[in-house]
């Protein structure tokens, strides 16, 4: 009952419109050999480029995760716990289902690679399976910084974010100056200066630095929606928030200043709106439909792209999809019983999802490491490995060329296992008696 459902909300409204905006701009033909294609939409349909402002909230996901994270962290260190017991939990809980989701696409690659299916066709179906991986190990460095970017909060407060933001902007405006080659080498440290903007914003969130009245706010909101309007229309970057191939300049790969300007406006936006939805919240059948999502973000983020799978084996490849011209009236049309079909595809996929999923539950309390651990060098060597890991499929996909990512794979696989490992060494490091209660709050705060 001490929850702010509205966080809850947030994340459960983002993941819905991750998963509708993926489907949305995904779109199959069938060529005349019988092969099937998956034309770029945001490319071949220029305007819908503007969708992607309604579509691109991953600023809050990063909002709704600092604020939680603040707390958890805040309770666990307060019981007794150490930074590599509270990151080694907060790691796993990410891992063990995207290792569990990795290590089947990958059978599934090896078996048709064994098989003889055409190369390209595995390389675009190991590109659709993995498109959502970028968030991934970028919210695994955050996560494994929140002590650090806390303990900066509880001493500068506003100024943390704003700082980050004024360099974020400039290592954006620099990359956009400098070309690819710049925004290649100063991309990395971009993605964590952008997406941690909102994630701090989340911990001043959570300690009332943002809601002392509707100034701040509604300076976000606008101020952030001038800026981005000020560098999209006279300014250097395109109006997507999404990356199309042919164009120079990206907003998320890596984050521009567009896209940080985008994501403050974002999070002002959703301050306004908190007090009204708050109000829907109390009521039964709301806060039920949220729960339902959230328990299964998890999944949904990592699977949802499956049914456009099944969708293509079985009316694309059999011809028994219509074929209007893409992008035109009819296909948009087209567009709701395509929607309808793959939500009912996706709830099967859950469905059967459930043992697995109660699985990993169950596992995962089995393998959580020790709260109060400070013998935790296995821990992080396993959270670097994954990252590394992480970010090679997020960048090239489950199948590169047609062909399996052997080192990726190992390096998930060795990494997950280091940090689920890690959950006996508090013993050896002296955890000492505030480890139980550590493990009760953590318990508490998840």
């Amino acid at each position: 009952m001490g929850r702010d459902r509205y966080v809850d909300f947030l994340r459960a409204w983002a993941i819905v419109l991750v998963v509708l905006g993926h489907w949305l701009i995904t779109g199959l033909e069938r060529h005349p050999d019988g092969g099937i294609g998956a034309p770029e939409l945001l490319a071949t349909v220029p305007w819908t480029q503007w969708l992607t402002l309604g579509f691109q909230v991953m600023p809050l996901f990063f909002l709704a995760g600092g604020y939680a994270a603040g707390g958890s962290w805040v309770r666990a260190r307060d019981a007794g716990g150490t930074v590599g017991g509270w990151v080694g939990q907060r790691a796993l809980r990410l891992l063990l289902p995207t290792a569990a989701y990795s290590g089947l696409v990958l059978l599934a690659v090896g078996v048709s690679g064994a098989l003889g299916v055409d190369r390209d066709t595995l390389a675009l179906v190991g590109w659709a399976m993995a498109m959502q991986f970028w968030f991934l190990p970028v919210y695994l460095v955050i996560t494994a910084l929140t002590p650090v970017l806390y303990g900066l909060h509880q001493r500068w407060g506003l100024s943390v974010p704003l700082g980050m933001g004024l360099a974020g902007g400039g290592v954006g405006m620099l990359g956009a100056v400098g070309g690819s080659s710049v925004a290649g080498a100063v991309g990395s440290v971009g993605y964590l200066l952008v997406w941690g903007v909102a994630y701090q914003l989340g911990f001043c969130w959570r300690d009332g630095l943002l809601t002392r009245g509707r100034v701040l706010p509604v300076g976000m909101a606008v101020g952030g929606a001038l800026v981005f309007a000020g560098l999209v229309g006279p300014g250097p970057f395109p109006v997507s928030l999404i990356a199309v191939t042919g164009q120079d300049l990206s907003n998320t790969d890596p984050p521009s200043a567009a896209m940080l300007a985008w994501a403050v406006a974002q999070v002002g936006v959703a301050l306004l709106l908190a007090p009204g939805v708050r109000r829907l919240l109390a009521g039964v059948r709301v806060w039920a439909a949220v729960l339902v999502v959230g328990g299964g973000s998890m999944a949904l983020y990592l699977w949802h792209m499956l049914p456009v799978l099944v969708v293509a084996a079985a009316f694309y490849l059999t011809g028994l999809a219509p074929q209007p011209g893409y992008g035109s009236v009819g296909w948009w049309v087209l567009r709701v019983p395509w929607l309808v079909v793959l939500g009912l595809v996706l709830a099967g996929v859950m469905w059967a999802l459930r043992p697995l999923e109660r699985g990993l539950a169950s596992l995962s309390v089995r393998l959580r490491p020790d709260p109060g651990v400070r013998w935790a060098w296995p821990m992080w060597a396993g959270l670097g490995l994954s990252v590394w890991a992480l970010a090679y499929v997020a960048g090239h996909g489950f199948a590169y060329g047609g062909t399996f990512p052997v080192w990726p794979s190992a390096g998930l696989g060795v990494g997950t296992a280091l940090v689920a490992l890690n959950r006996g060494a508090g013993g050896r490091g002296g955890g000492g008696s505030g480890a139980p209660t550590a493990r009760r709050a953590l318990e508490e705060a998840a």
